[in-house]
């Protein structure tokens, strides 16, 4: 095909993008499928388009100029991209391949309509669809009219809208051409979409056809309301029948005009059922030749279907491969862990080689496939309890799964179903010194790892890493962590339920565990205002500070006044605390350790946000309010009938909660820093890989899993196409919002708040730290965009264990994801800070600077201006 400028449709498939772009090599291909009819036409190819882009005056300067603008300056990207539209408009096409065109056109027979549409080489991809990115033009009559149109669609490459995607997708305007398919037009009686999985909420077996009369642009611009049939398994199972009062017809002489829709007409459905199960027939036909869900458009005219595109559904959220063809229902990781980015495949496949549960991947996310323990009554009942605790969205997404008919089956107790979820703990005494003898236990066996794994290298350091990650799983797995874990939960949930039920007191285990001991994360936060004491004093550090940007300030530090004390207290910070990171669950996420100018921005809150001694004066608080409330709490129930007996029980309890729910940040802490010294270990090799000329970039190895990295390492080859497309999938994946609760049949299942005592437009959420603050809405989407002073409320997607440096200067907390007992919750109560956790889509409903009420006790925020 080189230096083609037409083929026609039948020629191409899908190994033909480069030639036809997205929209033509789809095309192409659907026509090959058995049953499936397309409109005949040809695509005039990217040769062509290349040939006129080189005759375009200046076009490289401006394509530098557009790749050097911000995407979000949208007045310098409208004004140069209208440039360049309409210097392509206005070339002249040359002879040879106007007369190109014109010949194709006479081979088509004597039909004189056609549409004609753009076809990007970047289109229609499998991560990223451009829908209505470029232009399409139905109804065009006569040669000299479809050159015309031809040159439309070349330049439509460059709308603004084209323009901007591209630029956020990270593509290069440059490796980018414009393909335009030439059809013969149809003219339908009905039109419109066929998605063949719901687009809402990703059910791969229920497909959803929108339809309307005449053409589908009636529908695709807005001017009317689809009727909507869904259809599963042969049959339509809801129906929805709109008013049509409008549609799109072609004009005799060209183009398209709106008409009024006769008024008995109006309210009957475009489709007749049984023409919506035929249509969904045909989709699951192209869906089966395609491999994955489709989005296509279609046509009614008066002896069938006809399809005039189909591309991937983009939006719809993958579901992991089990490679049976049984019912599965998974359960999120990242939203226990507090991390629902995506993570790279080194990441993935080093979580699953440590975690206490096989683990599934989807997306660049993690899930537990929870389906035999709900399918069993007793261990289902656990489960419910256990996830309901901690995330009642989970609880509620569980159940409205559970409601649908014999999904999930049932299994006597004595099945398969395992031991209730985390396990029946044998009661354990509110003894301290379990928690120092469990962190000395953890210490030991990481110092072990750190001597031992420095003299490893090659092979040998993947072999030493396979019994590393078993000794990482005993000590997690210790029946005595696990007790004391469990301890301190449990008697924080007996606390909420029986204070409520016997003194009407609410959540009154968020006060008595305020400054509790041994919290190794509330610590970490204390700690910075520490670092702060020692820099305040000091005004030359303070001002250098303010300007660093290079990772290696320390050395510098030590040049100023006062900057030898400032670089050794942020030393020994790094040394107990560096291994921590955003998404720290994620081993490819760059450290403090590595990158500690993360850490300044926060520094120098402290430094400007409080005075001397505030990290011990917090503590002290902290601790005199639990004590109160603790002395307040047994006075009360010893006034009760049976009072004795309450206060003992709960006084037993409080000691419990006391000695043990400090340590429940303790293991996370301990993954953590063995994770550190795995990546080092890790990206020491993987240097050794860059010097021996088998990797570029020593990251690339993020984008391996833990078996392939051994795999290179043993060979010293690599598949480069592997890592790219690795690269561009982890891109794609940061556009998708993982569910809470995925079935294998797709399904996304959000959950929601069965509740009717909040006020109206209050957003609802899980109450995790009593209290209610009022202040100044922070939405911050990056920690290292913080910039918070004392008194604001922080806004965000998620937090964990990184984000506690922070937490020391807020007043408040909301987040989108979050349990009873994930670690922003547990620290919001350390810190004695109002939170309401799971709050859907919080950052996009509260605006940077609102003031809100946080209702910390009850659940909900309350806008105020």
């Amino acid at each position: 095909m080189n230096e083609r400028y037409v083929v026609d449709l039948h020629e191409v498939d899908e190994t033909h993008v480069a030639v036809v772009g997205g929209k033509g090599a789809h095309l192409g291909e659907l026509s090959r499928i058995e049953g499936i009819r397309v409109p005949g036409g040809f695509c005039v190819t990217t040769d062509a388009f290349r040939r006129i882009m080189a005759q375009v005056p200046s076009i490289d300067e401006r394509l530098d100029q557009l790749s050097r603008s911000n995407p979000d300056d949208r007045e310098a990207i409208r004004t140069l991209s209208a440039e360049i539209r309409r210097s392509i408009e206005e070339s002249v096409v040359p002879g040879d391949l106007a007369a190109a065109i014109t010949r194709a056109l006479a081979r088509l027979g004597g039909r004189s309509a056609y549409a004609v549409r753009s076809s990007a080489t970047a289109e229609d991809l499998p991560t990223a669809s451009f829908a209505g990115q470029q232009d399409t033009y139905l109804n065009v009559v006569g040669p000299t009219e479809i050159l015309r149109h031809v040159g439309r669609c070349w330049a439509s490459l460059f709308t603004e809208r084209a323009v901007i995607y591209r630029q956020r997708n990270g593509i290069d305007h440059r490796t980018v051409h414009m393909a335009v398919v030439v059809q013969q037009m149809v003219f339908p009686d009905a039109s419109g979409i066929l998605f063949t999985a719901d687009p809402v909420t990703g059910h791969r077996k229920v497909a959803t056809v929108d339809a309307g009369f005449g053409l589908g642009e009636a529908l695709v611009s807005g001017l009317v309301n689809p009727d909507v049939f869904k259809v599963r398994d042969g049959e339509v199972v809801a129906r929805t029948i709109a008013a049509k009062q409008r549609a799109v017809h072609a004009l005799p002489t060209g183009g398209t005009q709106e008409v009024v829709i006769d008024a008995h007409r109006q309210e009957q459905p475009a489709l007749t059922d049984a023409q919506a199960v035929e249509l969904v027939r045909l989709g699951r036909r192209i869906e089966a030749h395609f491999g994955s869900p489709q989005d296509i458009e279609w046509c009614l005219v008066d002896d069938g279907f006809r399809i005039v595109q189909s591309r991937p559904i983009t939006t719809l959220f993958p579901i992991p491969e089990s490679g049976d063809q049984e019912n599965h229902v998974y359960v999120s990781v990242g939203h226990q862990q507090m991390m629902t980015d995506p993570m790279k495949p080194l990441g993935l496949s080093m979580w699953r080689l440590t975690a206490m549960a096989p683990m599934h991947e989807a997306g660049g996310r993690l899930f537990v496939d929870v389906a035999r323990r709900l399918a069993s009554p007793a261990s289902r009942a656990a489960l419910l309890d256990v996830m309901g605790r901690g995330d009642p969205l989970v609880r509620d997404a569980l159940e409205i799964v559970l409601g649908h008919d014999d999904f999930v089956p049932s299994l006597p107790d004595a099945g398969p179903g395992g031991p209730p979820a985390g396990g029946a703990s044998a009661p354990v005494e509110a003894d301290p010194a379990i928690v120092t003898e469990l962190i000395e236990r953890s210490r030991a066996s990481i110092d072990a790892l750190e001597r031992d794994i420095r003299t490893k290298t090659g092979p040998a350091l993947f072999d030493f890493l396979l019994e590393a990650f078993e000794e990482h799983k005993r000590v997690l797995g210790d029946p005595l962590n696990m007790r004391a874990i469990m301890a301190g939960m449990e008697a924080t949930w007996w606390l909420n339920d029986k204070l409520w039920e016997w003194l009407g007191e609410k959540n009154a285990a968020d006060t008595l565990t305020l400054s509790a001991p041994d919290n190794i994360t509330s610590e970490m936060g204390l700690e910075l205002l520490d670092v702060a004491d020692v820099i305040r004093p000091h005004p030359e550090v303070v001002a250098f500070l303010r300007g660093v940007e290079d990772e290696g300030f320390l050395d510098e530090l030590a040049k100023l006044p006062g900057g030898t004390e400032a670089r050794d207290a942020i030393e020994a910070y790094l040394d107990r605390y560096g291994m921590r990171c955003v998404g720290e669950i994620d081993i490819t996420r760059p450290r403090w350790r590595e990158y500690p100018t993360t850490l300044v921005p926060v520094i120098l809150d402290n430094v400007r946000n409080f005075e001397p001694g505030a990290a011990g004066r917090r503590f002290e608080q902290g601790r005199q309010k639990a004590q109160k409330m603790e002395h307040d709490v047994l006075a009360r129930l010893r006034a009760l009938p049976d009072g004795d007996r309450k206060a003992d029980e709960a006084k037993r309890m409080i000691d419990q909660v006391r000695a043990f729910i400090g340590y429940r940040e303790y293991p996370k802490y301990g993954i953590v820093s063995r994770y550190f010294l795995y990546k080092q270990a890790l990206l020491a090799e993987a240097e050794r890989l860059v010097q021996a000329a088998v990797l570029p970039e020593k990251e690339d190895v993020f984008y391996l899993t833990f078996q392939e990295f051994h795999d290179v390492v043993r060979s010293h080859q690599v598949d480069d196409r592997l890592i790219q497309q690795r690269k561009d999938a982890f891109r794609s994946y940061h556009a998708l919002t993982p569910p809470r609760v995925l079935t294998s049949e797709g399904e996304a299942v959000t959950g929601a708040y069965r509740r009717d005592d909040v006020p109206a437009g209050a957003l609802i959420g899980l109450p995790v730290s009593a209290g209610t603050i009022e202040g100044r809405a922070r939405v911050i989407l990056d920690m290292a965009d913080a910039d918070l002073e004392a008194g604001d409320i922080l806004v965000t997607p998620f937090t964990d264990p990184s984000w506690s440096p922070l937490f020391v200067s807020i007043a408040g907390l909301v987040t989108e994801v979050g349990g009873l007992m994930t670690h922003g919750a547990v620290i919001a109560r350390e810190y004695g800070l109002p939170a309401v956790v799971g709050v859907e889509q919080a950052t996009r409903l509260i605006r940077d600077g609102q003031r809100i009420r946080v209702h910390g006790t009850d659940g909900y925020i309350e806008i105020l201006t």
